[in-house]
């Protein structure tokens, strides 16, 4: 065959396989343009649909102002409980723990639950209202028993650097050492196990909640108290949530 014919065979095979390819991209673009607008359609039809619910209406708007007003509360708390004086219980199982940083580890295994419990929750609205009354509720009773046991910090504490969490403590840099009884790291895991629906989530958050106990047990942020008496207290804050929120 001539060189020429071979040379042409090649260019338009060349060209057929490119606007193949060119064809599967623009087709690949067009599905994940199709999938995001159902995703879309289907986000703004849930809510759409239990926003029309008064009931639902309701609980959710009082819910964000008490949430707020509990984000406000939370610097003034947390400044005037450091600046007293408490005890220091012995806890003989904290004291066979090393003192190790688990700071970035911790953050993102917290964040890491809060981005998939968020994503949940965003085509289901009654799940994030679960939750957001079952943070109010488990902020309250942290306030009433850190202010009804007033503890001094654990010694070998390691700062837990998290800022995210410190901006609600006032400021990024700002870290509270007496926020002891009970975990609020550990607890709100917990929560978010118990309110998370499908299997492989409440396993993830579960082993989330073990995970984050064990970390602030060995930076020695908490003491084992704190950390065991966070579940059974939170699964009481869960019931009171589901009442309150009528899930």
């Amino acid at each position: 065959m001539p060189l020429w014919k071979h040379l042409c065979a090649g260019i338009i095979k060349h060209l057929t396989t490119t606007n193949q390819n060119r064809r599967q991209e623009l087709g690949a673009i067009f599905y994940f343009c199709q999938m995001h607008l159902e995703q879309e359609k289907k986000l703004q039809t849930v809510w759409s649909e239990n926003w029309q619910n008064l009931s639902f209406r309701k609980r959710f708007q009082w819910g964000l102002l008490v949430w707020i007003l509990v984000l406000i509360a939370f610097p003034f708390f947390f400044r005037y409980i450091e600046q007293r004086n408490g005890w220091t219980p012995h806890d003989w199982l904290l004291e066979q723990l090393p003192s190790m940083d688990t700071s970035i580890l911790c953050f993102l295994v917290i964040w890491g639950m809060f981005v998939l419990f968020f994503y949940r929750a965003l085509y289901q609205p009654k799940l994030l209202l679960l939750f957001l009354w079952g943070f109010i509720i488990l902020s309250l009773m942290r306030f009433c028993s850190i202010y009804l046991l007033p503890l001094e910090a654990p010694a070998n504490l390691i700062p837990l650097r998290d800022p995210i969490s410190n901006l609600f403590y006032g400021g990024k840099d700002a870290f509270i050492t007496k926020d002891l009884f009970f975990s609020g790291h550990t607890s709100t895991q917990f929560l978010i196990f118990l309110c998370l629906q499908k299997k492989l989530d409440k396993t993830m958050a579960f082993l989330a909640t073990i995970a984050v106990g064990t970390m602030v047990l060995i930076q020695h942020v908490h003491y084992s108290m704190d950390v065991l008496a966070a579940p059974p207290l939170t699964y009481l804050v869960y019931l009171i949530a589901k009442k309150i929120s009528n899930h």
